[in-house]
């Protein structure tokens, strides 16, 4: 039996602090406690000290010193490791949190602070209307985000009152976590595919929600175009080191933000991280749509990606069209139409998704098309000028040859080309009437390059449509062919500047502020009037679109240039003895020259056997087939950052339509989390 004095001796004091909105309610409290006490029941004595009758459901203990919360209530202080010295904070896990989001506009929300990162950015997304989470996350600005801003005396830290949108209502401050997985379509807002305003009716589904439908139109809407004075005054990357240092602050998708240092009311920027948008579809993803759109504007704006005069006029030309259809009274009006039985809707478009759609026409699967005609080849090498020479090409399943003439097709190739793993590059002028194709086929130390040399838009089209589905290991009978050609032809039409087109009037030509709608630099180049007049001249070709066809077109736009989906990190190769650049794609790593910006080898994630971290000397080291390894430090983030993006670029290639849309979370942790 133990004495009272045993047992006083086996207790000790505990000091906690209360964080609460209520500023009389935050003191410090000292508990009796033993090491047998489990967590839970520190809770309890504390709100039985605090004596305030309200919900303290979304409080947990925070441990100061360790960085962590002590989530799991019933163990022990003892298996917990906490002793009397311990700093421990009784404090809400949901709190207020300022996101960027990609239109520029900033949200205040209710997020939690507890719960990892990925699962709070589910949360974020559900709030926002945006489907398909996991190809988003949090990036904490860099200095030189905020850099020219500070010369005007706005901080980081202080929120701008008249640009905020708050949502401070939200479901979340209830403490339930939403599962970022599980989005039904038949539980999801509407909204017109046209010009993409939310349907009234699938809005009162969400009635508890922050997200009004006026709120939601905001998010639905673009921006008005910004003034060239606001373009100057944003951090614009001149380099790839530049563009490095934009890409160190994502936060760890396994720790959550107190863990990270992320303090209530914050500010970060929600981004698309990885550059895979799957299933976009207007009915439903209109807010997904136009941040995306707006990501890439702004990142076509600031040259953050590279891209032709020509593609920069055809940006222009779709944000101009874009910023008209978005300020017009139409676009800001409800659907006019009767509304649909919300049931009755979700049923029919279950019927359409069973069925697969209706087919215009029977394909036989079991006739392959293949495509033959004569093209120009040349095999880039070094003191050798560019000579292309015509060669007869038969390009079947997936997989290209070539014969010095048609009458020789019948006998052996010169050469067979595997398309699939291939990297497709378009290298098209249309004003130049240049259209070619680069295959960039993956051998064991790198890349091999072929450049092809189409005689006109319509061989380019079907060349570079069987190209692309190839790379995939799709065939030309693969149902998204006819399409894909449709859309290059579309896509080349808009790059197309017809001069027998009708003169625009002048009072349009007075109503564009052609600065507001290209970078900067090239603004430099030209006077207003010459670039007004090439923007009216490249939006004749897009004019007709609807304004959510005109945004998917803009996205289409900037998936085809040659640096679309890189980002880029600054890292030491081991063995190396200078300074490299890492850029991480979706199906590739590759090692570029931090000087000159050329590509020096190319490591396809397809080729890779396995990867893993020496967290002592944060080292990255990956093996490829073929006895191919490679390891490097990372210099402009934490080797942790570059990890992740691997792992969750191999994690999003596992996803099908036939998942019911629901995420395996703990796939994505095992693939990302490493052993930190």
């Amino acid at each position: 039996m133990l004495s009272s004095s045993d047992f006083a001796s086996a207790s000790w004091e505990l000091v906690v602090r209360v964080d609460h909105p209520n500023k009389e309610v935050q003191r410090d409290i000292t508990l009796q406690v033993s090491g047998d006490l489990h967590v839970g029941g520190v809770m309890l004595k504390l709100v039985e000290q605090i004596n305030l009758a309200q919900d303290w459901s979304d409080f947990a203990l925070w441990w100061e010193q360790k960085h962590c919360w002590l989530l799991k209530t019933h163990w022990t202080l003892d298996k917990c490791g906490v002793q009397a010295d311990a700093k421990l904070i009784f404090t809400p896990q949901h709190k207020m949190l300022r996101l960027r989001l990609p239109n520029v506009k900033t949200v205040r929300l209710r997020v939690s602070f507890s719960a990892v990162v990925f699962k709070a950015v589910g949360q974020i997304c559900k709030t926002l209307n945006i489907r398909r989470p996991e190809e988003v996350s949090l990036l904490k600005p860099s200095a030189d985000y905020f850099k020219k801003k500070k010369k005007k005396d706005k901080s980081n830290k202080e929120p701008v009152i008249d640009d905020v949108l708050s949502l401070e209502s939200s479901s979340a401050s209830s403490g339930s976590l939403v599962n970022p997985g599980l989005y039904s379509k038949t539980m999801t807002p509407t909204y017109d595919p046209v010009n993409g305003t939310p349907v009234s009716s699938t809005m009162t589904w969400f009635s508890d929600s922050p997200l009004t439908e006026q709120n939601c139109s905001i998010l639905a809407f673009s921006q008005p175009p910004p003034s060239p004075d606001v373009l100057a005054d944003m951090f614009q990357p001149r380099s790839l080191i530049d563009k490095a240092k934009l890409n160190a602050g994502w936060l760890d998708s396994s720790r959550s933000l107190m863990e990270q240092g992320i303090q209530e009311d914050d500010q970060l920027l929600l981004r698309f991280k990885y550059y895979t948008f799957f299933d976009l579809n207007p009915q439903y993803d209109a807010v997904r749509i136009n941040q995306l759109y707006e990501q890439a504007r702004w990142a076509v704006l600031l040259e953050e990606i590279d891209c032709t005069e020509e593609e920069m006029l055809i940006f222009a030309a779709l944000q101009y069209h874009i910023s008209k259809l978005s300020l017009s009274a139409e676009n800001q009006a409800l659907p006019a139409k009767a509304e649909v039985d919300e049931v009755e809707a979700a049923l029919s478009d279950l019927e359409v998704t069973l069925e697969g759609g209706k087919a215009d026409s029977t394909l036989d699967i079991t006739d392959i098309p293949k495509l033959a005609d004569y093209l120009r080849l040349f095999r880039p090498k070094k003191l050798i000028l560019k000579d292309f020479k015509q060669y007869w090409f038969v390009f079947k399943d997936t997989s290209i040859a070539y014969f010095k003439n048609k009458e020789l097709e019948q006998g052996e190739p010169i050469e067979k080309l595997n398309i699939r793993g291939c990297e497709i590059v378009p290298d098209v002028n249309v004003t130049g009437r240049k259209f070619g194709i680069k295959l960039l086929i993956p051998v064991a130390d790198g890349m091999n390059e072929v450049s092809l040399r189409c005689e006109d838009e319509n061989q380019y089209a079907q060349w570079m449509a069987a190209c692309i589905l190839a790379s995939k290991g799709k065939t030309m009978a693969d149902s998204s062919y006819q399409p894909e050609v449709l859309n290059i032809l579309s896509f080349l039409r808009m790059k197309n500047r017809s001069s027998s087109s009708l003169m625009t009037s002048s009072l349009e030509s007075m109503d564009i502020n052609p600065e507001c709608f290209v970078s900067p630099r090239c603004a430099k180049k030209h006077k207003s009037k010459q670039l007004a007049a090439r923007i009216l001249e490249a939006h004749q070709n897009v004019a007709q679109m609807p304004l959510v066809e005109a945004k998917l077109r803009f996205i289409q736009a900037w998936q085809s240039l040659p640096e679309f989906g890189f980002t880029y990190y600054l890292v030491r190769f081991k063995g190396s003895k200078k300074d490299d650049i890492l850029g991480v794609s979706y199906n590739r790593l590759i090692r570029i020259d931090a000087v000159t910006g050329i590509p020096i080898t190319t490591w396809r994630f397809a080729n890779m056997k396995q990867w893993n971290v020496n967290w002592e000397i944060r080292q990255v080291a990956i093996e490829f087939d073929q006895n191919v390894s490679i390891a490097f430090t990372c210099l402009s983030a934490d080797c942790k950052v570059v990890h992740e993006y691997i792992g969750g670029y191999i994690f999003l290639s596992t996803r099908s339509k036939d998942q019911n849309e629901t995420l395996d979370e703990d796939l994505f942790h095992k693939l990302t989390g490493g052993q930190d």
